[in-house]
């Protein structure tokens, strides 16, 4: 997939080109719907599928102190978007002189001159230009005048059963979830695990010291922390290697003055492995397959350290089910 983030990137034979718009947050099946139809055209049409997005998120410019939290990083996203078969992705640095542009000047110069748009697939919702002035039927009278085609495509519905059947999938149902710790439903909602990225730092030891040393994933990790718990998951490391871990999100209410963290211990580590297992520095991937349980305090380090290896049993069960080899 080429990768651009400025429209001087662009080659200038670059057309026909078939083209979607969003902030793709999540890349969740909602955003795979059209990303899928998108692709589907762009072959039918012997054009490029490109998609449009935006860095940062536009509320995080508008409204910086009441924007929503990110499901996932920048570079999460790209690959997922990357992984629906896109040709080329033109992630556009979102600033007040961006949204500044009106409906029919962002369609001239982006969708037009800069990427020559024989179709563009759209969802019914969709909001462009100054003051999200345009919309599906903006697009289409632009489409008539400018010499392109539009296609809408209908929402799509992630859940057929249970009590929310029928709701439109979102990136606000999926940070719903999220913040309960229902990592689960987010997963539907995704046609993945949640996932975090981030550096592997030091930590207070306090794992290593019961028996059960964890990785830390530093403060600035990308991609929106789950509700406080346990959770069973997995660990991807630089190598791609996926290891099976109980992760923890909290402060740890048995030791007093430990801040907000996720840390992921790895289980079943070959014998060879169990010694000289570094990850500090590394930039590693963390996985939320299930939620455990919520966080308690305990009474002291030998009540966790028991509750730690219960935790440990139910999570190589939740995994052994999840892939069938636990690994």
């Amino acid at each position: 997939m080429y990768y651009w983030n400025d429209l001087a990137e662009i080659p200038a034979d670059i057309g026909p080109t078939v083209i979607t718009i969003g902030n793709f947050d999540g890349v969740h099946l909602g955003h795979q719907h059209v990303l899928n139809r998108l692709v589907k055209v762009a072959r039918a049409q012997d054009a490029a599928a490109v998609a449009i997005s935006f860095d940062p998120h536009p509320a995080q410019v508008h409204r910086p102190g009441n924007a929503p939290e990110l499901i996932m990083g920048t570079m999460d996203r790209v690959q997922a978007l990357a992984d629906t078969g896109l040709d080329g992705l033109l992630m556009m640095h979102y600033t007040l002189e961006l949204a500044s542009l009106t409906a029919e000047e962002f369609v001239r110069r982006v969708l037009v001159d800069a990427l020559h748009a024989k179709t563009v697939v759209i969802g019914h919702d969709v909001r462009f230009g100054k003051g999200n002035a345009g919309d599906l039927d903006t697009m289409r009278g632009l489409g008539r005048e400018l010499g392109f085609a539009v296609e809408a495509v209908d929402d799509f519905g992630a859940l057929p059963d249970g009590p929310d059947s029928g709701r439109r999938c979102s990136s606000t149902w999926i940070r719903e979830a999220l913040r309960e710790g229902d990592v689960r439903t987010a997963a539907r909602l995704l046609g993945r695990s949640h996932r975090m990225r981030g550096e592997v730092v030091h930590g207070a030891a306090r794992g290593r010291e019961l028996g059960f040393p964890t990785a830390n994933l530093a403060p600035e990790a990308s991609g929106l922390i789950p509700a406080d718990g346990i959770y069973a998951g997995w660990l991807v490391d630089e190598a791609g290697t996926r290891w099976p871990a109980a992760v923890s999100v909290g402060s740890n209410p048995t030791f007093e003055g430990v801040s907000r963290q996720v840390e992921a211990h790895v289980i079943d580590r070959p014998a060879e492995k169990v010694e000289d297992f570094d990850l500090y520095g590394q930039h590693v991937v963390v996985e939320f397959v299930d939620r455990l349980r919520g966080m308690v305090a305990y009474t002291g380090p030998e009540a966790l350290v028991e509750q730690m290896r219960l935790d440990v049993g139910r999570t190589r069960e939740v995994l052994s089910t999840e892939s069938g080899t636990g690994r």
